[in-house]
């Protein structure tokens, strides 16, 4: 019988194994190359996807920046009017369409990261029905704004204006109705070129439009200017859909599912789009309600012209931050949707990394801005001075700003976006409004107290977002990303299929002859006694 020495040396896998095994310097070499390989492709797939979008954003800040210079030129009243009217449609209308929308970047997201493009096809008709349901209200709010102002305690001629200014904003309502779901729709599939594309055509449009209307219009060519240049953007990103839609190389419109919606998925949908349209509204109308506080200061004109100032400088900023949300739910949703959980779980950290380090960023420009932005707005020593003050304390704010939005686009592209709208009720409401309003009113600190109870607020978010974070199970998420893409029940169904025709198929076959089960039997005992025997031979 060999020796068990010679059978080890014998064995030339052992001898390699224990003769070149890696060093512990050699292992840890390698996994901090590979460590570094995978964060830098994740950096260059989320550069990829989120510079079109900043640019997108920063073109409907210029958009908004150009149709204020348009009021101003009309004079004081009109300004007034426009921008009181602006903003009650911000709150009523476009916060709320843009909220609902966000439930379309986790279901499409998972989708096309599964493949399943008869559910991105069915979410986005879905989604856009939606969105046009939601302008019937909206509509109605929009042209008694002139009695809700009055009520609240604004100027009757400053009130007509802004009803005359919504009223012939209207059929922005329809055209974000379309838009925004086009805009999900290509972005949660990493598409975002043509996106900012047609945003800066729509800006380079929007100039000349807003000249030609101005002139035979007034006040109302620059509202039917805002949605005219929007519809542009419509029409483009419909032709881009359909043409590679139809004859692109994954042939996505010959899928179908366009019309085949069923009672489950408007339940999806309706069950992600309350908390996503929650999560925008409360965070947008924090910010309108701390511009109502602050007209309550003592000194209410310069207070209130310091924190538009300032929230301008936020405005410019929000666009960069709500890019990269968006590129973080995107890349999130996509790998859940492809079962990767671990790809998933570094896209995610990768992009809190890069929002700390855009945080820093932003609150750097905002610090060294502080002396030229002011005097950009107005020529007022005191509204300059309150300008720089406050936007130290603006710093700091969106220094936690960023991380805060992209841990939003982390729940979201997970398909759990109340646990942010969870954070910002406890956050914002809870917490920072009440703290805003003893420490600007009671402790009679003005405006610095409301900016610093909304930096107390978002502290508080932050902590809660990242706890949440913390304890997400990616490996649980990818199975629920699976559900949620209809994989996994697709898949039931067609291994049900195949089992039902197997059984089918073995109903036919014959079944065996005596003769031929004899021969079985005999080559099994043969077999087990082969085996028998060298089972004795190894023990002796």
């Amino acid at each position: 019988m060999p020796s068990a020495t010679s059978s080890f040396e014998q064995n030339p896998i052992e001898k390699i194994s224990n003769n070149h095994s890696p060093s512990p310097r050699n292992l840890t070499r390698r996994c901090g190359t590979n460590i570094m390989h995978t964060t830098l492709s994740e950096l260059k797939e989320q550069q990829r996807l989120a510079l079109p979008l900043v640019v997108m954003n920063l073109t409907w800040f210029a958009k908004l920046t150009i149709t204020t210079v348009f009021l101003g030129r009309l004079g004081e009243l009109h300004l007034a009017g426009g921008a009181l009217a602006f903003t009650f449609a911000n709150v009523t209308g476009f916060s709320v369409l843009n909220g609902l929308c966000g439930a379309m970047d986790p279901i499409c997201g998972q989708a096309y990261g599964a493949k399943n493009f008869r559910l991105l096809h069915k979410t986005l008709l879905m989604a856009i029905l939606l969105l046009l349901l939601a302008t019937v209200p909206i509509t109605f709010l929009w042209l008694n704004v002139d009695k809700i102002l009055i009520h609240f305690g604004q100027q009757e001629d400053i009130s007509a204006v802004s009803k005359r200014y919504l009223f012939y904003l209207l059929p922005s309502l329809l055209v974000t109705s379309l838009l925004s779901p086009l805009k999900s729709y290509l972005s949660s599939q990493g598409i975002t070129l043509p996106i900012m594309f047609t945003s800066a055509l729509s800006l380079a449009f929007h100039v000349p439009v807003n000249i030609l209307l101005v002139k035979a219009r007034g006040i109302e060519g620059i509202a039917m200017a805002i949605w005219i240049s929007d519809l542009l953007v419509v029409i483009l990103l419909a032709l881009y859909l359909l043409v590679t839609e139809c004859y692109g190389k994954e042939g996505k419109w010959k899928e179908g599912g366009w019309w085949e919606q069923g009672v489950s998925d408007w339940l999806r949908l309706l069950k992600l789009c309350g908390p996503c349209c929650l999560t925008t509204c409360l965070e947008w109308w924090c910010y309108e309600i701390l511009v109502l506080l602050s007209g309550r200061l003592a000194n209410a004109k310069q207070a209130v012209g310091v924190i538009v100032i300032v929230l301008n400088f936020d405005c410019l900023l929000y666009s960069v931050m709500l890019s990269l949300a968006t590129c973080t739910s995107t890349r999130v949703s996509n790998e859940l949707g492809a079962n990767r959980p671990r790809p998933a779980y570094r896209s995610a950290y990768v992009s809190l990394g890069v929002a700390l380090v855009s945080g820093c960023v932003g609150a750097l420009t905002m610090v060294g801005a502080r002396g030229v932005w002011g005097p950009l707005f107005s020529h007022d020593k005191g509204v300059i001075r309150g300008v720089k003050k406050a936007l130290l304390l603006m710093a700091v704010i969106e220094a936690l700003n960023f991380p805060l939005t992209v841990c939003g686009g982390i729940v979201r592209g997970t398909a759990r976006p109340w646990l942010a709208m969870h954070a910002n009720v406890g956050g914002f409401y809870l917490l920072a409004l009440p703290v805003c309003v003893v420490l600007a009113f009671k402790a009679a600190l003005g405006l610095a107290g409301l900016l610093i109870g909304l930096l107390i607020g978002i502290i508080a978010c932050l902590a809660l977002l990242l706890m949440f974070i913390a304890r997400i199970n990616w490996d649980d998420e990818a199975g629920k990303a699976q559900i949620l893409a209809c994989d996994v029940q697709e898949d039931v169904k067609e291994d049900e299929n195949v089992r039902s025709a197997v059984d089918d198929e073995s109903v036919s076959v014959p079944s065996p002859t005596q003769k031929e089960l004899t021969n079985i039997a005999s080559v099994v005992n043969a077999s087990i006694n082969g085996h028998r025997s060298t089972a004795t031979e190894v023990n002796v």
